[in-house]
């Protein structure tokens, strides 16, 4: 049995940039930075950041258009995928990215990090003020339209 799947949290580096296909359909592409923080053998605190090239389809990728723009998080599901093509010049290009299959929106101030503001108490807060706060803390998630697999046929 093969697997490939994928999953990215961290935020765009750049707004996404949407096309419709010969077919009608939408496909959007981004980019998503990680960062990944450890301590060397010395105990030197060192980091690396990686850069994921992001393609969506279909409804999925009029939402990102819509709601995504630099700097948001964003949890990305997907699979990986290398394609090539041949340049003008001759060469042969590479590119490897996810193409997401769900797509999870991050806070609505864009990175999560905490701040020093202190927040209202939820006491002091109306039953309106409530349902309002409760909406926007709600995170949509957005998955691609898949077909149902029989798992029953797999031999494992």
């Amino acid at each position: 049995m093969n697997l490939n799947k994928i999953f990215v949290l961290g935020n765009l580096t750049r707004d996404p940039e949407s096309r419709a296909l010969p077919s009608g359909q939408t496909v959007a592409n981004f980019a998503v930075a990680t960062n990944r923080v450890w301590n060397d053998k010395s105990g030197q605190k060192q980091q690396d950041t990686q850069f994921h090239n992001v393609v969506v389809f279909g409804k999925m990728a009029d939402i990102c258009v819509k709601y995504l723009n630099k700097g948001k998080m964003v949890l990305v599901e997907g699979r990986i995928q290398t394609r090539s093509w041949d340049a003008t010049d001759g060469t042969k290009k590479y590119r490897t990215e996810i193409v997401a299959e769900g797509i999870q929106l991050g806070p609505r101030g864009g990175q999560s990090a905490p701040t020093d503001e202190p927040r209202e108490p939820r006491a002091n807060l109306t039953s309106a003020q409530e349902k309002v706060n409760k909406k926007e803390d709600d995170i949509p998630i957005i998955e691609q339209d898949t077909e149902e697999i029989d798992v029953s046929d797999i031999p494992f």
